[in-house]
């Protein structure tokens, strides 16, 4: 079964899809856009458009991978799935919760057409231990969860793709673009969040509508306490770290290591695997979803990440905006999509 695929969206992520979907044998990647011909990479084996509409009109495709700016995923992901069309959408879902919501119920009627959120260091080797070490119970309960970001991004960086530091275009800054996967990780790990204790600011003098750094007191249903730090900030682009105080221990993921301290010292139980380049950050799991996401399509097996995954990590900035905005605690959104 060879499936075949589209591209929407040639920026920096593209760069890590479109190698992966080349080196697999069952895809065939035969269209690609991006409204910037600059952006081409002039491979003659796949189709240029500069118009999504026009290369849906004249492509049969059966997926698309979406990877656009934030304001684009929600309508062009509603324009593939009336067409039939099965969707890869980088993070995030949409600008706000009301297009995650929106989204999520596109899905929810649409069972026959498969979306996967690109929630990919769910599938790092050292994400999964920890979570699987937290639910077993092996070192006891959590007590508390922290998790850093702390990345350095430049004024060019806003500036050279000026939809980044709108709010319109982005629906946030740090939160929703550099973060979310941390924010994810952290609920995916502990469980359910009751409400949320935070703060958004801006640190550069960039000029910009979005935050640049946010933190965050988070309050889990199962007495956990847990803490969320995330700055664009920082000098460089320092490894995302993530630590479970447990009962009878300290799990710690840094440098894409899982490290226990126990009364029997400190032990590495697991590496990520690692990937090359100035991207190296992004992580090595997005390969492994893409790969589980094609597999689902060829009816292997059905475990993919759908789209109502990434509900709970856009509430959870929802939250932290608006306690930042009344200096109060805000509870969770009930709803759920």
């Amino acid at each position: 079964m060879m499936i075949r695929v589209g591209v929407i969206g040639l920026g920096d992520i593209s760069k890590v899809h479109i190698p992966i979907l080349k080196s697999m044998k069952n895809i065939q990647l035969i269209a690609a856009c991006d409204h910037d011909k600059n952006q081409w990479f002039d491979d003659q084996s796949i189709h240029f458009y500069t118009d999504y509409v026009n290369m849906l009109n004249h492509e049969r495709l059966d997926s698309v991978h979406i990877c656009l700016p934030h304001y684009l995923h929600q309508p062009i992901a509603m324009e593939c799935v009336a067409r039939g069309i099965h969707i890869f959408l980088e993070k995030p879902m949409g600008i706000n919760l009301d297009e995650a919501y929106a989204l999520s119920a596109l899905e929810k009627n649409n069972v026959d057409i498969k979306m996967n959120l690109c929630l990919q260091n769910r599938l790092n080797n050292t994400s999964i231990k920890m979570k699987e070490l937290i639910e077993t119970k092996k070192y006891g309960n959590i007590l508390g969860i922290k998790g850093i970001v702390a990345w350095h991004r430049s004024h060019e960086y806003y500036t050279s793709k000026p939809w980044r530091g709108c709010m319109e275009h982005a629906g946030g800054g740090v939160m929703i673009n550099q973060s979310i996967h941390t924010l994810d990780l952290m609920q995916w790990m502990v469980g359910k969040i009751q409400s949320i204790r935070g703060n958004i600011s801006q640190m550069l003098d960039y000029n910009i509508e979005v935050e640049d750094t946010a933190s965050a007191h988070i309050f889990f249903e199962n007495g956990c306490s847990g803490m969320f730090y995330a700055t664009n900030a920082n000098p460089y682009n320092a490894s995302v770290e993530i630590e479970a105080i447990l009962e009878k221990g300290r799990l710690v993921i840094r440098d894409n290591i899982l490290y226990l301290w126990d009364e029997d010292g400190d032990h590495i139980l697991v590496e990520d695997e690692r990937v090359e380049g100035t991207k190296f950050y992004y992580g090595a799991s997005h390969k492994k979803l893409i790969r589980l996401f094609y597999e689902v399509l060829e009816k292997k097996h059905t475990n993919y990440i759908p789209l109502c995954e990434g509900i709970v990590s856009m509430q959870m900035i929802d939250a932290i905006i608006r306690s930042s905005h009344t200096g109060k605690k805000s509870k969770m959104e009930e709803k759920n999509g």
